[in-house]
This record gives structure tokens, sequence and C-alpha cells, in this order.
């Protein structure tokens, strides 16, 4: 896994110190109480109890809302892009308009092989007869491996998205990478993503107009019918429905 800027974290605190700031963070945001904080507030908690080096945001590109709203409390955040090789042009667009024009560093985050020589190790089209293993090696280790610099992590993950994502968090530790993972996102809804966008004119992937209501590598991706599930164009045809990144 090789990454074009490297993360800044200088001394990371343990897993098991990580551990109990994220149990202290469940009980002071209140994490899946009614009384659950917002977004704001969750990432000025974040703000106070992490160094700028040691938080990490992951972006898929489908939209900068998250990368851009994380910055008005962390100017020059690092923001993780998992550049699978097989991604749409216009979320290569997305993440080139992302470092323009918003206050982040974009980290490329790139698979040990390119496409082609995962094809030659493995055989053309791997995500056609083994997803889970493609996924695994062009998102999941390349993120693992990169979010080892930092002490926390902010993904863009709602409830709203899926039956599978509705359980999901404000903030959490993270077993499988070892440290905190918070979803400011969380309680949003699409429509409020949308307002967010156009108040504040953030780039956001062109597919989003087109029929993609969620955008992952081209091959994989497929249009959704209006009212169908937002996810049902990724690995459509087949029972997929998370890379394995989110852990819900």
């Amino acid at each position: 896994m090789t990454v074009a800027l490297a993360p800044r974290a200088a001394s990371r605190r343990t897993a098991e110190e990580l551990e109990q700031i994220a149990r202290d963070a469940v009980v002071e945001l209140g994490s899946g109480t009614d009384h659950e904080a917002d977004a704001r507030t969750a990432l000025d908690w974040v703000a106070r109890t992490f160094g700028l080096g040691a938080v990490a945001v992951a972006s898929s590109m489908a939209n900068t809302v998250l990368p851009h709203l994380v910055s008005q409390t962390l100017p020059g955040v690092d923001v993780l892009f998992l550049d699978t090789g097989y991604h749409f042009i216009e979320t290569v667009a997305t993440r080139d308009e992302a470092q323009r024009q918003l206050d982040v560093r974009v980290v490329d985050v790139m698979p040990d092989l390119s496409v082609a020589q995962q094809d030659a190790a493995y055989g053309r089209d791997l995500f056609n007869r083994n997803a889970e293993y493609c996924c695994a090696m062009r998102k999941v280790e390349p993120l693992r491996d990169s979010l080892r610099g930092y002490e926390v992590w902010i993904s863009g993950v709602r409830r709203e998205e899926s039956a599978t994502r509705i359980g999901a968090p404000l903030v959490t530790f993270d077993a499988k990478n070892g440290l905190v993972k918070v979803n400011p996102l969380v309680q949003w809804t699409t429509d409020e993503l949308y307002d967010y966008a156009a108040e504040h004119g953030v780039p956001m992937n062109l597919l989003l107009s087109n029929g993609y209501p969620s955008i992952g590598c081209e091959p994989c991706t497929q249009p959704v019918a209006d009212g169908a599930d937002p996810r049902s164009g990724r690995w459509a045809g087949s029972s997929k429905v998370e890379c394995g990144i989110h852990v819900i």
C-alpha cells in the first residue's frame, strides 16, 4: 500500500487508551440516545480531544459534504481517498475539486497492486468472481494500513442509507482498526445532505444527478431506479451490501 502524502500524526495513544476515550464519548455525546449530539457538537469534541495530525476523514468522493464540514472545525484535516483504480472519472474529478476548493489535505491511498498487477496475479475482473477479496485488497487493507498513523477516523455513514446502517453509532471504538471512529452525519437525511451542499457550494459527484445515489467502483456500480434502495446499485445482482470497511 502506498500513499501520496504521509500521515502527520506523531505519538499515538494505545488502543486501550483510545477504547476508553470512545467509551467516555459515548456517554458525553449521548450516542444512540434521544439526546445524541449533533454533527457540529461531535466534531467540536473531536477537535478538543485529538490534535489535527491524529484525525483522518474517509471520503469516497460521492460528495464532499463531510470533508467540508470537518474542515470548518479542523482546517487542513487529512482526507483519505481510497484510489482503487476502478473509480468513475466523475469520482476522480470530485476528488480533484475537493483538493482545490476545500481547506483539506487529500491523501490518496492505493493498494499494493495496480489493476494490471492484480489481473496478472489473480486473473482479469476479480470483482466479478470474488468481490469480497477484491474489496479487501483494494479498500479494506489499504485503509487499515493508512489508519495506523491516526487516533480517530471520521466517516460519512448515515443511518438512513440502508438497513445495514440503521444501527450505526455516533461514536465507537473501531476494534478492527484499533482507533476511535466518529460518524457525525449519522442522523442526517439525504435532503439535509443536499441542503448543506447547496448552502455551502461544495463539490458534488456529477453521477448523483444521473441515477447513482450511492457510488463505488465503476465495474460494480449501476444506476438505481427512482424509489429503489439507494444502495441497491452497489454490487447489483449479488448479496453483497458492504465493502467491509464499516463494521456496523
